[in-house]
Parts: C-alpha cells; sequence; structure tokens
C-alpha cells in the first residue's frame, strides 16, 4: 500500500469539487498495471510515476473518501513497488500502517513505515516511496493551508508555510493510538454510504478535532510556542479594525478610515497591530485579501482568469501578485486555479 499512491490519488479528487458531492465523495480504484497506477496518483500539478521493481508483477486496490479539504485513504499493495513523485505536494500526509513495510525518501533520512510506527509527510517532504511486498495502511492527507488555518485561529495571528512535522509516529499507545481509532472510524462512517454522510457538522467537528490532535500532541515547528501560556486577547480597537476591514474587504479602504472605525489614532492602531497581531493594519489588510483570492482560485474551477479574481481583491499589478502568493501558498494563482 503505497503512501504516495494515497496521497495523490487523494489530492486529485480533492482538487476538483465540482465534480464530486459539495461535502462527501467516495472513488475507487484496482488493477495490476503500473502504468495505470501512475495516472491514478497524479494530478495535474504533482505527477507520481510508479514502477515495479525488476520488473514483477504488482496488484492494488484503493479507496478513498473525502469531507471538505481532508481525506482518507484505505489501500493495499502487492509485490515491491516503487513510487516517485516528480512536483511538490500540498498536503501532509499521514500515514497508518496495517500490515507491511514501506520506506520514504530518496535515501537521506529515510522514514520506515511498519504497523505500530506511522509516519507523518510534510509538503514536498519526501519525493520517493518504496513499498516492500505486501503493504496496507490507512493515509490521512489534510491540505496545509487548513492547518495553518487552524494555527493562524490559536495564535491569533497569520501562519503560513509548513508546519515540519515529526515524521515519527508510534502508534501503538497514547495520541497515536488515538488518531488511529479516529482515521479508521472516519474512514467507515464516511465510506460506503455510512452514517456519518448524514451528519455533516459531525465530521466537520471529528476533523477539527483531527487536526487539533496533530498540532498539540504530535512535534512540530509550533509546538515549543503552543506550549507557552496564552497571550492576553487583543484589545476592542483592534478588534474593531478587524472587524471593518472584513466587512469592507473588497473595497479601496484607507488607514486613515481604519482607525476612524477602530476609534483611536493612526498610531494606536498600529501599535495595537504590532503587539497582539505581529503586523501592520495594512499588512493584516494585505492578508485577508490574499487569502480571499487563494480561495476564489480554489473554488472557480477555471471558470474565472487570474486577473479578475486578482483585480476583485484589489490586487492591480498582476505579476507583484504572483511573485506574492507563490511566496505565500507555495505555488502560482495559476497553478491553483487549475487544480
Amino acid at each position: 500500500m503505497s503512501v504516495n499512491s494515497e496521497v495523490h490519488a487523494a489530492g486529485g479528487f480533492l482538487h476538483h469539487p465540482a465534480a464530486q458531492s459539495p461535502i462527501f465523495s467516495e472513488t475507487a480504484y484496482s488493477g495490476t498495471d503500473p502504468d495505470a497506477l501512475s495516472e491514478i496518483l497524479s494530478t495535474s500539478t504533482s505527477p507520481i510515476k510508479a514502477a515495479a521493481q525488476a520488473n514483477a508483477s504488482i496488484a492494488y486496490r484503493c479507496n478513498f473518501v473525502s469531507a471538505g479539504d481532508l481525506a482518507i485513504a484505505d489501500c493495499a499493495y502487492e509485490g515491491a513497488i516503487s513510487l516517485r513523485r516528480e512536483a511538490p505536494n500540498s498536503k501532509v500526509i499521514i500515514f497508518l500502517p496495517v500490515e507491511g513495510d514501506a520506506v520514504f525518501g530518496d535515501g537521506q533520512e529515510p522514514i520506515h513505515s511498519v504497523p505500530g510506527r506511522g509516519a507523518i509527510l510534510g509538503a514536498g517532504r519526501a519525493t520517493g516511496a518504496r513499498l516492500l511486498g505486501r503493504r496496507r495502511h490507512l493515509g490521512l492527507f489534510v491540505d496545509q493551508a487548513r492547518i495553518n488555518g487552524h494555527l493562524t485561529h490559536m495564535f491569533e495571528r497569520t501562519i503560513t508555510g509548513d508546519a515540519d512535522f515529526h515524521p515519527h509516529i508510534d502508534l501503538t499507545t497514547g495520541p497515536g493510538l488515538l488518531l488511529q481509532h479516529l482515521v479508521t472510524n472516519l474512514h467507515r462512517g464516511l465510506g460506503g454510504g455510512g452514517l456519518l454522510q448524514e451528519s455533516p457538522l459531525a465530521v466537520s467537528a471529528l476533523c477539527d478535532a483531527t487536526i487539533y490532535l496533530l498540532l498539540e500532541n504530535f512535534p512540530h515547528r509550533y509546538s515549543n510556542e503552543l506550549a507557552l501560556p496564552a497571550p492576553a486577547p487583543a484589545p476592542r480597537h483592534v478588534k474593531w479594525a478587524i472587524d471593518f476591514m472584513h466587512a469592507h474587504i473588497a473595497e479601496p479602504i484607507s488607514l486613515s478610515e481604519i482607525a476612524t472605525a477602530a476609534k483611536v489614532s493612526i498610531r494606536t492602531l498600529q501599535q495595537g497591530f504590532r503587539q497582539f497581531r505581529n503586523t501592520t493594519p495594512i499588512g493584516y489588510l494585505h492578508e485577508i485579501r490574499m487569502v480571499a483570492a487563494h480561495r476564489d482560485l480554489l473554488e472557480s474551477g477555471a471558470k474565472q482568469a487570474v486577473a479578475d479574481i486578482a483585480l476583485r481583491w484589489g490586487f492591480t499589478h498582476l505579476g507583484r501578485f504572483a511573485a506574492e502568493y507563490k511566496k505565500r501558498f507555495g505555488e502560482l494563482p495559476s497553478q491553483t486555479l487549475r487544480g
């Protein structure tokens, strides 16, 4: 059961929500052809190459279910299979082995995944994988952007980039065992017309619980900061300014207008944002507009032009928008639009 295979197959249908139910989707594949497996696992922006080692025979069976921007796979493989991702991936992937051995990476600090020992792969962390004989695992795929959204909510400031999780998980006890049970039950409840499909609110809560379980119990870049006491809440004038910016996000508002809405001077407003949001008021406005443009690019399904979406959110210089967008989300706006 291939980690990379799961990742990309899940990534494929998650990037095309218009072709699926707005909340749930399920798809399954099986076969013996490595080229067909490559096609199944690939997306337009992140192709995967699968090959049978020593030209031996292989077989695979994969079932994927998705709920919003979270997907779970149950995959089984027969034979020695090598997989190589040829472009970066935007998802954090957690492999929960049931049977067999897999190795991720290209020789430098390889990550072994066997029953009782799971693996977390950040976006682009492993470009290759080897499945060593009979293999079965569950795979959990979460958009890095969603994880960053949860971190942003926890820290009350914008978080970008890879969370850089430690790659190894002990699945025999504690949070690792709980994670395996949670993912197993989510897959069962969502697949085959499961009962969870009748309760979108419950699914949403379980998905959030899964992400918070990861963030609060498995080491990553922000673990030490999360362990610190929570900072004091932002004062009212900062909250008023944020509410005003969200209410007028698509309008050409000025710093003076934001300060007036917050009922403070520009200087006081700037000090408040530096202290409680680690940015400036205009920097915060720029960020929420960038996130809005990202959302529209994800949801438009190539029905709108990048220029139209950029202009809608106040980005008039398309070259600068593309450069800042790539720095923020790790890909060009056109790549997000194509899915």
